[in-house]
């Protein structure tokens, strides 16, 4: 116990009793060998080759998995040094989408390497002023490796695309999905003075088990997962004119408590007569400016249905506030809040608007939308676990088209430009004396850990394969990298395997930033009333 500490004048009790406490150099070992460990436990998924995780929760749900985000938010991590690998994977996921697991692969590997140095007394301060200097080298050597692109060249985008997908269970299909990928994001890419803008919110991702992944389609508009209200109503409308309401359609009750005395039963007929009239001239409103269709964020009164259905208007109601704003912007709409308010002007458009059978629910499909700024991605797959896999396939697939829109700037994939990057710290460190020295060819060490990790999960030698590597990077052949398929050294860039330098930024950001938080940490005190 270290919280009593012992002074000339006797001991003093500094923390609670229960309070545990760790310093120095125990302190350290124990925070590095935890984030040593999470980098294990998602070390194998690396790559084109890596292997599946399957994740039982607490009630039983499971998740089959390789994205290193996934993997570790479904795991209860409590070592609160794990919980800062554990961080690094979810900020890389919400920055880039991809590249989850190489940073945390990374990480553990920086952390690896400096543990070598402090045994050997070096101090944890020159680590990390060291590790902090090779950082800055690697973004600005980054800069220099990277190829410029066009922001909208669709070949290169469906290069980003299929690579992003070779390491996932959707990698045979990923001809098919990348293409489908590159037009969702072009279809709501926004110019903004010379660059482009992409937010992801307006593509929306549905899925349904049923079909194959081939089935997955691009929808260019809106998919509901609601059916029409009404029995009687159109199931399949043409030249859709859409109305897009946030109120209810129903009579309002009072805010406040009022009671209406009724003599007689012709009073109670005039009563519901007026109700119903007023229905009807909502309806009648909608009808005369031509609405066809109608979306409502609130409830439609059964009586309301009923007029709707005799004009011939497909309606459908309860929808989610996102689904409207997506509607919105697809179908040019604008949402009223207010019917006596809406006019021809605000309505969408649209050339189909139907009901489909999908599995065994019954969908709205709103298609063929003239400039459509949101659009969905129905993915499809043969069970529940293959669909939730691939929909987090298409999500990182959809950052890294997003990040090269964006930044229109890529560098080559397996494990090339951390081998290029690695040997060229090493010659860097020249220029530097003593043991900072030491800090930056140990991350350029680390470096290397992502081509021999993809080389390992691809089954080949690892000791073979990276003095191969280095043989061929040394020689200028900079875009030698592991061809994990064929379990050989090539040319990354000739195999269109190309990645965003905005993904390679971001591991090298995070996983410097982790391992020197980590470094710095040299007394762990629980006052929780007993050890962590």
């Amino acid at each position: 116990m270290a919280s009593i500490q012992q002074t000339p004048n006797g001991p003093v009790l500094v923390l609670k009793e229960s309070a545990f406490q760790q310093k120095g150099r125990d302190a350290q070992k124990n925070n590095i060998a935890a984030a040593k460990l999470v980098a294990d436990l998602v070390r194998t998924s690396l790559g084109p080759r890596g292997l599946d995780k399957m994740l039982v929760d607490s009630i039983g749900d499971v998740t089959i998995t390789n994205d290193g985000a996934t993997i570790l938010k479904e795991i209860d991590v409590q070592h609160p040094a794990a919980k800062m690998m554990v961080e690094i994977a979810k900020t890389t996921d919400n920055e880039v989408g991809d590249g989850t697991t190489s940073s945390v692969v990374f990480a553990g590997a920086l952390l690896e390497r400096a543990e070598e140095l402090l045994a050997k007394d070096v101090h944890a301060t020159v680590i990390i002023d060291g590790y902090q200097a090779a950082h800055e080298k690697v973004l600005e050597l980054l800069s220099q490796l990277a190829k410029k692109v066009e922001p909208t060249d669709e070949e290169m985008l469906l290069k980003i695309a299929t690579t992003s997908m070779q390491s996932k269970l959707i990698s045979e299909d990923s001809g098919v999905l990348s293409k489908l990928v590159v037009d969702a994001v072009l279809r709501v890419a926004e110019k903004k003075g010379d660059k482009y803008v992409v937010d992801l919110d307006n593509i929306k991702v549905e899925k349904k088990t049923g079909g194959s992944i081939q089935s997955t389609e691009l929808v260019k508009g809106i998919v509901l997962d609601k059916e029409v209200v009404h029995s009687g109503m159109p199931t399949k409308i043409e030249g859709a004119k859409i109305a897009l309401l946030n109120a209810a359609l129903e009579v309002e009750k009072t805010e406040m408590s009022a009671e209406i005395r009724i003599t007689d039963p012709s009073q109670m007929q005039m009563f519901l007569e007026e109700e119903n009239r007023m229905l009807k001239s909502m309806v009648d409103k909608l009808q005369k400016i031509g609405v066809n269709v109608l979306i409502c964020q609130k409830g439609i009164d059964d009586i309301a249905q009923h007029y709707l259905a005799k004009y011939g208007i497909l309606s459908v109601r309860r929808v989610k506030e996102s689904d409207m704003t997506k509607l919105g912007k697809a179908t040019g709409g604008r949402i009223t809040t207010n019917l006596d308010d809406i006019t021809e002007k605000d309505l969408g458009h649209a050339d189909l608007v139907h009901q489909k059978k999908v599995e065994s629910d019954k969908w709205v499909f709103v298609e063929g939308c003239r400039n459509p700024k949101s659009v969905t991605v129905l993915v499809r797959g043969g069970s529940q676990r293959v669909v939730d896999e691939a929909d987090r396939s298409l999500h990182d697939a959809l950052m890294v088209v997003k990040d090269v829109i964006e930044k229109p700037a890529i560098v080559a994939g397996g494990g090339s430009p951390e081998a290029y990057l690695a040997s060229q710290l090493k010659e860097w460190s020249n220029n530097f004396e003593g043991r900072e020295q030491l800090a930056i060819r140990k991350y350029a060490e680390a470096l290397e850990v992502i081509p021999l990790t993809i080389a390992e999960n691809a089954g080949m030698d690892p000791i073979d394969t990276m003095a191969n590597l280095r043989a061929k990077q040394n020689s200028g052949r900079k875009w030698a990298g592991i061809n994990a398929k064929e379990g050989k050294i090539d040319d990354m860039f000739a195999l269109n395997i190309v990645e965003p330098i905005s993904v390679k930024e971001q591991i090298s950001k995070s996983a410097t930033e982790a391992a020197c938080m980590i470094l710095r940490i040299d007394d762990v005190i629980a006052v929780s009333g007993g050890r962590k």
